[in-house]
């Protein structure tokens, strides 16, 4: 789903981004709301960029990549931690592009991403080239999603990867045969 932001392009950076777990949810521009095989899961565009909410089996996550103000977590290259019963893990990466290719790769993403069911871009007024887009799915028992943060002055592509799958409780490994 593509849908142009009611709000204006501000300079942000990517280096603005912080990244927390568990937050409430945050106002939100645009939404979609998405069910994979028994999970639910909300998909939110923010004035300063994302937030994805889960809930499972009575379970839930938060996970929120924005400019936060006072946020003490920037974003961090890598996470893997307990998030209840769940492994949760993030990724993220900055990509530096020249105009040109910056161009081509926002083209892409927007076309990957708005045409795909599970899909939200919000296009920020005043640049075709800046974004938020997250894109979501389920496989293998867990739930994946991922993030691209546009950022055309700076010529900067933020890509996040996040996977979200329970956890197998020590001592109810299946035996092996013998």
């Amino acid at each position: 789903m593509l849908t142009t932001l009611n709000t204006s392009y501000t300079d942000t950076r990517a280096a603005d981004l912080a990244w927390a777990l568990g937050r409430e949810p945050l106002p939100a521009l645009a939404t979609l709301d998405l069910e994979l095989n028994g999970a639910k899961l909300q998909l939110r565009l923010l004035g300063a960029s994302h937030q994805v909410l889960l809930e499972e089996d009575q379970a839930s996550c938060s996970e929120t990549v924005a400019c936060i103000p006072g946020s003490s977590t920037p974003l961090p290259l890598g996470v893997a931690k307990r998030v209840g019963g769940w492994e949760y893990e993030f990724a993220a990466r900055v990509e530096e592009l020249s105009p040109d290719r910056f161009a081509g790769r926002a083209q892409e993403l927007l076309a990957l991403v708005s045409e795909h069911p599970h899909g939200l871009v919000g296009v920020f007024p005043g640049s075709p080239h800046a974004f938020t887009a997250l894109l979501a799915q389920r496989h293998e028992g867990h739930v994946h999603w991922r993030t691209w943060h546009a950022y055309p002055q700076d010529g900067q592509l933020v890509a996040t990867r996040t996977r979200v799958g329970v956890r197998v409780p020590v001592g109810s490994e299946m035996p092996s045969g013998g």
